[in-house]
């Protein structure tokens, strides 16, 4: 079974820092997609960032531009989410989600619309206070 567990999230005050951490497990990492998507309270989910494990290939929304650094383990079967200069905005759940397909047009896809990969795992909170 495709197993994806998001861990990292907490307090953190704006402008401050987090690491989030994507454990993988039931697949072969290397030929997969991984992306990292929030969903604040009342809001509608949005992608934040992908990355092709086979290439390292990424695509970041703009609102995290610059900001957020997405990066993969695939010895350890690990997708990473970088967070710097967080803002009240960035307030939401994270999760983490998974699809045997790649390529640059789906990473954008992907995140452009806040869905469509196939599996997902539990998501972690993140607050950034003002």
């Amino acid at each position: 079974d495709v197993q994806l567990q998001a861990s990292g999230g907490g307090l953190v005050q704006a402008g401050g820092s987090l690491r989030l951490s994507c454990a993988a497990s039931g697949f072969t990492f290397d030929d997969y997609a991984i992306g990292w998507f929030r969903q604040a309270l009342g809001k509608e989910r949005e992608g934040v960032s992908c990355i092709s494990s086979s290439d390292g290939s990424t695509y970041y929304a703009d609102s995290v531009k610059g900001r957020f650094t997405i990066s993969s383990d695939n010895a350890k079967k690990m997708v990473y989410l970088q967070m710097n200069s967080l803002k009240p905005e960035d307030t939401a759940v994270y999760y983490c989600a998974a699809d045997e397909s790649s390529g640059p047009l789906l990473l954008r896809l992907w995140v452009l619309q806040g869905y469509g990969m196939d599996y997902w795992g539990k998501g972690t909170q993140v607050t950034v206070s003002s």
